[in-house]
Parts: structure tokens; sequence; C-alpha cells
């Protein structure tokens, strides 16, 4: 990792998430893998046009989902503000979302609304909540599909990075603890960013940040230590999950690996998600195709597992080693392409 730039692992990250969301636009959500295999094969390879009937019917192999859209607004307000505004921010979200979605999940660009974004709507635009008052305790990976370029434009500055994820996941999701493993997936992604492996000794430099009082998280409690304060979040585990997952997969101990999915579990929730993606981002650290394709075929919520997967291993390898045609099959790739380029330089 250490001839790739910072700048080539920030736009490897980016796209590595796009890429992610639209190869799971076809198979999203097939809890039946035998139905899955029915419809597009023994093993996905490439982007595929949704089922007419299914989540995201009527939508085109390449094309982003409402996660991928989101990530575009968020980015887009930093790009603009050149930093994060989370005031400019909600506005994109008032303006260009939400007169877009009634409440129901089949309504709303990108074929599929989640439903912590169908439950902030409803205080939002039924109730008339402020925003700060329609989050939900839902505990999906609703947030961390857009923070994600919060962590490649704060990888440097932890502080920041762990600020700015954990107030923008909480607009939407209220739970503390699906906030601190938010936040600690952004901030594993922040240093792969910066050119740290994810391997056995990532959680041990996780932890020199909460010690450093860098990043929010309770120090873990030694015998005889004096009392360390308590952070925003309660225990430090959800630094420590990478590392002893990242020795597993070292271990190839999950085969073949897209059975990470029925290990871990299919659900929408993190912690069925982060550890299947952290897995794969150990095992594939150096090969992206490998890494999503192995994400998208385990099935379940298989979108958001290869998106947040597409970053992490797109951040190890950047953007040189994604293969190049999954960056062509995208829709409207320049622009996405573009996007991430720009995202990358405003890293200081």
């Amino acid at each position: 990792m250490s001839n790739i730039s910072q700048q080539e692992r920030a736009i490897g990250a980016i796209m590595g998430a796009y890429i992610g969301d639209a190869l799971g636009l076809g198979p999203h959500w097939f809890y039946d893998l035998d139905e899955q295999r029915k419809h597009y094969g023994d093993w996905i390879s490439d982007y595929t046009d949704p089922q007419p009937t299914r989540y995201h019917g009527g939508m085109k192999a390449g094309q982003q989902s409402q996660s991928g859209l989101i990530l575009n607004m968020l980015i887009d307000s930093m790009l603009v503000n050149g930093e994060y505004n989370e005031e400019d921010f909600c506005q994109l979200l008032d303006n260009d979302l939400f007169p877009l979605l009634d409440g129901t999940p089949n309504v709303g660009p990108g074929g599929f609304t989640s439903q912590s974004i169908r439950e902030s709507w409803a205080l939002r635009t039924q109730h008339l909540k402020p925003w700060g008052e329609v989050a939900g305790f839902t505990d999906n990976t609703e947030a961390a599909e857009r923070i994600l370029s919060l962590a490649v434009r704060y990888a440097n500055a932890p502080q920041e990075l762990a600020r700015s994820i954990s107030s923008n996941t909480m607009l939407t999701q209220c739970d503390e603890t699906i906030n601190a493993m938010t936040v600690a997936y952004g901030a594993i992604l922040g240093m792969l960013v910066q050119g740290h492996p994810l391997d056995e000794e990532l959680s041990g430099k996780l932890m020199q940040l909460v010690g450093n009082q860098q990043l929010p998280f309770h120090a873990m409690t030694k015998p005889g230590s004096k009392p360390s304060g308590a952070g925003t979040f309660a225990s430090p585990d959800a630094l420590l999950t990478p590392s002893s997952i990242a020795r597993a997969a070292h271990e190839d101990l999950i085969q073949p690996a897209w059975k990470v999915s029925l290990v871990y579990g299919m659900p929408c929730a993190v912690y069925h998600q982060f550890p299947a993606c952290y897995y794969l981002a150990a095992r594939y650290s150096d090969d992206f195709e490998n890494a999503v394709l192995h994400a998208i075929n385990g099935g379940g919520q298989n979108m958001a597992r290869a998106m947040l997967t597409g970053a992490l291993v797109g951040a190890q390898v950047g953007i040189q080693g994604i293969p190049q045609r999954f960056i062509d099959g995208l829709e409207d790739s320049g622009a996405l392409l573009g996007r991430a380029e720009k995202l990358a330089n405003q890293i200081q």
C-alpha cells in the first residue's frame, strides 16, 4: 500500500462504494440463495438489471440506488462548502429528496427508500419536526452508506471525522450503539485512506487514538489503572472488532468467502453487516473484484455489504486497483469519478 498515494486511496474508496452500490441493484435482498441463483446464475460477476417485480424494478444495470444518490448529495454539499455543513446537507434532503417520497418503501429515486429515511421523512414533512428531532431507532447501515464520504474527507483529522460522522448519523438514527459502530466504521475507513492495512494491528492503532482523546470512545480498563473518563461511546468494542476479524480472514476460516453472509447474518443491521465487510476487506485487501463479488453473492442485504466493503477495499487498492470494467459500467461514471476526485482534493 505504500506506493499508493492518499488521493488515489480516497478516490478508490468513493468509487468502490459507488460500484458496490450499483452491483447490488439487481440481486438486492434475496434471502433465498436458490432463488437468487435461479435469476442470476451460480455467480454474479457484473452489474445486473433488477427483476421487474422486486425492490428496484424498472431500473437498469449500473445505476445508483437511493444510497448512492444520498452519498452524492453529501459529497456535493461538501464540495460546495469546502467542508461538512450539516445545515446545507439537511436543506438538500428537504428540497431534493423528501418531495420525491411518500413514506412507502418502493417510492422514491433509486427504487427503494430505507426505513430510517422513511421515518425521518414522516417526522419532518408530516409532523413538521425540526432536524435534530427526526431520527429513529432503525439499526441498519443507512447512515454508514453516506458517512463514508466524511471518513474520506477527514481521514487525517480523527476528531473531526468522529464529530461529523456522529452528528450526521444522528440525523436519521438515534441509537447510540448504532452511532458508535458507524463512527467506528468511519474511523477504520479513515485509517485505510491514510495507508494503514486492515490487519491484526489496526485496532491497537485505533486505541492509541482513543488514548490520545482523538476518538470519543471509552478506553479499556487495565488492572490497577486510574479511571480514564468515559468518552462519547461507552465501549471501545467497535474499534476492537476489525483486528479480530482480520485474523480470521487471513486464516481463510470461511470457505468460500461469500458464506460470510451465513456466518455473520444476511439482514440489514449493522451488527450483521460490519463484521462481514471487515472480513471481506481484510481477506481481499489487494483484490477489489473478489471482495465486492463475494459480498454480492452472499445474498441478503448484499447491496450494503458490497457498498461498505467496496469503500474499504477501494481505499486499500486505490483507484488504479479497481478493474476498469467496473468503472465503465457505472451510469454517469465520468461524473461520479469527477466527484470522487474533487473530494479527494479536499483532504488536508
